[in-house]
Parts: C-alpha cells; structure tokens; sequence
C-alpha cells in the first residue's frame, strides 16, 4: 500500500504542474519516460515540475515527456491515468465567456504551437519511425521478462542443477518469441489504422506448422521463415486490403467479406512472396552482423559506440528496433546492443570529469549527483540533457568515451567472444541478466563490464582533458545558479536551454 501511495503521490504531483486534467489529451509511457499531450504547452510549469523527486528530467519533443526510470513510470502511469479520467469527469463545462482569449486568438495560439511542434519533429522519415517504435517497444517487458528467464535456465543447464525444472524454464524463455510474430503483426495493424487481430490472425500464418508443407520460388517454407520482418510486412499488407474493402464492399456484406478478403489476399501474398522475400533480408541481417564484427571487430565497434549518442538525439536508433529483435528471434540475443550500451559509459564518465572540473558550479554538481545512479543503470537522459549536451564539448568527449567502450567489446568480437543480449531496453548494469554469448556466462560477463571501465576512463580522460575551453571553464565554473533549460535532471536549473537551443554557446565548442 506504501508503494501504491507514493506512486499516486508522484502522480498528483505531476498533474497540476502540466496544466491539470483538462490540458491533458493523451498518456503512454515508454520504458523511462510519461509522455503526455498536451492542448497548451504554455500551462506547464517546467521548473516547478523538475523540482518533483521522483522526475529526473523533462524531454520536450511531440509529445511532453517526463523521465522517471524503469519501473518507476510504469507503476506512476495508471495512477497518473486515473487521476486525469477523475479529473476531466469531475470538471464543469467550460464557459466560453470566462475565457480571457477570442475564438480565433486561441485557435491561432493553437496553430502556431503544433506548426513549430511539426517542423521540428514531424518529418515523414521520423513519424515513420515513431510507428516502427509504437509496434515494437510495447513488446520490450516480454522480452526482458523471457530473456532473464532465458539467462536463468541457461546458468541452470549449464550446472546441472534442477534438470525437473529447467525444461518448464525453457518453455516460459521460449513460448514469446515462438509467437513474437503474432504479437507485431497485432500492433502493426493498430498503429497503421486497421483491425488489430486481422494483423495478428495474418501474421499467425508465418509461425503456423503447416507451412512447411508449402513451396515458394522452388523451396519448402519453414515455420517462422521471415520472423517480425515478414509479420510487418504481412501486417501492412492486411490494412491496405482492409481499407480497400471497406471503401468497395457494401455496407451489408462488409463484415462477412471485409475480413475474408483480408486474409485470403494477404496470406496468399505471405505465404508466396513475403516470407521467402523477409526470410532473405532476415538472413541478410544476421549475416551482416557477424561479418561486421568479426572483420570490422574494433573498428566497427569504435563507429557504432561513437556515434550511437547522436542518433538517440536525432531519434533515428529506432530504426535499429527491428534489427535487434530480428537478430534475438535468429541467434537467440543482439550483438549489437552491448556495444551500443557503451554509449551509456561514456556519459557516465563524462558526467563524472564534468563534476571534478566544475567544482564551484553547485547546481551543475547536485544534477551529476541525483543523475548519476540512474546512469550507471543505462538512464541517461538526465545526464545527456541535463548536463553534457548544453555543455556542448562534453558530449562529444562523452561519445569519444562511448566509442572507446564499443571498440574493446568489438575487439573481443573479432577475436570470436560474442557478447550479446536476450532483450532489447535495459542498457549500463541493467543489461548483465540479459547478457548471452558463445563462450560461456562468465567470459562474456567480464567482456560486457571490461567495455564500461573502458567507457567510463575514456569519457572521463577525454572531458577532462580535453572537454573545456578556458572560456567555458572561466563561464561555468563559478558559483551561481546559470540559465534555467528545457530538459534537466531532478534538482536546481542546470546549463542551457536544452538540446534544441541552449542559452548561450559554449566558447570553443
């Protein structure tokens, strides 16, 4: 009851801080973040809500996003849905005369808000990502819940301890990604504007048993041949044809034939085309990913790691989603996700030099401190936002860091040490139940931590050494409280004015 309390606290602390029930228009949550839309931008009081313990940072992008962490969000988001649904049930009608704004005043405040909201993030490449990332992250809890269970049964196996057990196990670890493709198919067809379950009932065909008695292009089909790739096309597929027949078959039959359609025109095309045609691509992926890190091993490793910070900012890693699920239902884990992870260490070291070489910033210093333990757990956007990149050098030095950490896990990588990952969400320590490889627990264990110590030292040595310019030093390392920013960890205001517009440029940047 304690736990549900504060998680309702939290919740009532945030509500009125974004202008109340009535301002709110939708609530989801990511795996760290609320994200909220909003009617009026302007009715949020940032500073008041960065103030509120258990939020670490605000996010403002299309929608307004506030981190709290693993766990956290989830557990505050129904309390947080409860209390908007109370709300708007309880508010009395509005009253047009009240109003202090003309019709047209506010329709035109309303405009010129979503306008800028669009040009800055409403490109078509990025709401198609978004859409990519709608079908797949609702599928991360599974993934981590089967990818522990599946680490589990592996160390039990392996000790031979609990054999009654460890087959119950491995149906638990298995039976989600046996069936993962029913479950994109499902959301894929929701978040393109058909009926769900055709998607899901289109996409069963893929993992139906049966199939492997048919022929495509001169080869017998396998059971899963294509994977999330061929269930997302399927799914696709299935909602234009529903859309078609909606359009064309009369209202009296649609709902004998609108479905039949459906399915028949799609699953035909699956199982004829899409699934040799995924299965390829699918193939391809996984080939890729081996070839690029066995040959390319610390290169590759230095260029993933390296740049993989400014993709999260440019919202294009989501693009990766598909890939690491795609690699998961092949090999079992993603290469590609621990290298990726040293991203995170960088930032964790770079936030930690930024402490050391700003000693009379107090506010700059509280922020690292509240931030830092979440980043050692693979939360950083406290500390991307919050600190390294209004600082603008530090955040390069912190990917120089994240590049160094890729390097020495892909080195390994080349020598023949797979260190992978059973799920695709956690990343810093969170990540070492997931962890998976072909040598044994224990070496890809000390492989993973020995690419954070490398992370860490690197993004430490590059920011101190080379994160400040004498004039960012002469500007920040004073004691005051600087401009107040857009997104910030809990705690004083930090910085700048955030990713988009920081207060000032830092000098020598």
């Amino acid at each position: 009851m304690a736990t549900e309390d504060k998680n309702r606290a939290t919740a009532a602390a945030i509500l009125p801080l974004v202008g109340g029930a009535a301002n709110v228009s939708s609530v989801v949550h990511c795996m760290t973040r609320l994200r909220l839309g909003l009617h009026d931008r302007s009715l949020v009081q940032d500073e008041a809500l960065k103030a509120v313990p258990a939020v670490m940072g605000v996010v403002e992008d299309d929608t307004y996003q506030i981190v709290l962490g693993p766990g956290t969000v989830a557990r505050v988001t129904p309390e947080f849905e409860k209390l908007v649904k109370e709300g708007q049930e309880s508010a009395p009608a509005p009253d047009p005369a009240a109003t202090p704004l003309t019709a047209e005043e506010l329709a035109a405040q309303g405009a010129e808000m979503k306008a800028a909201r669009k040009a800055k993030n409403a490109t078509p490449f990025k709401l198609f990502l978004r859409k990519i990332a709608n079908i797949f992250v609702p599928l991360i809890p599974a993934l981590i819940g089967c990818g522990i269970i599946a680490g589990l049964n592996g160390l039990l196996v392996n000790l031979e301890w609990l054999p009654s057990v460890t087959p119950a196990l491995a149906a638990m670890a298995s039976g989600f990604m046996a069936l993962i493709a029913v479950f994109v198919g499902y959301n894929t067809a929701k978040e393109f504007g058909g009926t769900p379950i055709l998607g899901g009932a289109v996409a069963a065909i893929i993992v139906f048993p049966g199939v492997a008695n048919i022929e495509a292009f001169g080869q017998k089909l396998s059971p899963g041949q294509g994977g999330v790739l061929g269930a997302l096309g399927a799914a696709v597929l299935a909602v234009y044809v529903e859309k078609w027949c909606r359009r064309w078959v009369p209202e009296a039959l649609d709902v004998l034939v609108t479905p039949t359609l459906t399915v028949l025109v799609s699953g035909l095309v699956t199982i004829f085309g899409l699934m040799y045609v995924a299965g390829e691509v699918s193939t391809a992926i996984g080939t890729f990913a081996d070839w690029l890190l066995s040959n390319g091993g610390a290169g590759a490793g230095l260029v993933l790691g390296g740049f993989f910070l400014p993709l999260v900012m440019l919202g294009l890693h989501q693009a990766l989603i598909p890939i690491h699920t795609t690699l998961i239902e092949q090999q079992g884990y993603t290469v590609l996700l621990p290298i990726l992870a040293m991203a995170g260490a960088g930032q964790v070291g770079a936030a930690i030099a930024v402490f050391f070489r700003l000693p009379r910033n107090e506010s700059i210093r509280r922020t690292i401190k509240s931030a830092l333990p979440a980043g050692f757990l693979g939360v950083g956007e406290p500390l991307i936002y919050g600190v390294s990149l209004p600082l603008g050098r530090p955040f390069i030095t912190a990917c120089v860091g994240g590049a160094f950490g890729g390097a020495f896990v892909g080195f390994f990588n080349q020598l023949g040490d797979a260190v992978g990952s059973t799920a695709i969400g956690p990343s810093g320590w969170a990540l070492f139940p997931l962890l998976d490889g072909n040598h044994g627990l224990g070496a890809t264990i000390a492989i993973y931590a020995g690419g954070l110590v490398v992370g860490y030292l690197a993004g430490f040595v590059a920011t101190y050494f080379f994160g400040f310019s004498k004039e960012l030093l002469a500007e920040f390392n004073v004691s005051q409280e600087p401009a107040a920013s857009t997104v910030t960890a809990t705690g004083p205001a930090t910085v700048g004015a955030g990713p988009e517009a920081p207060a000032k440029e830092p000098a020598g940047v």
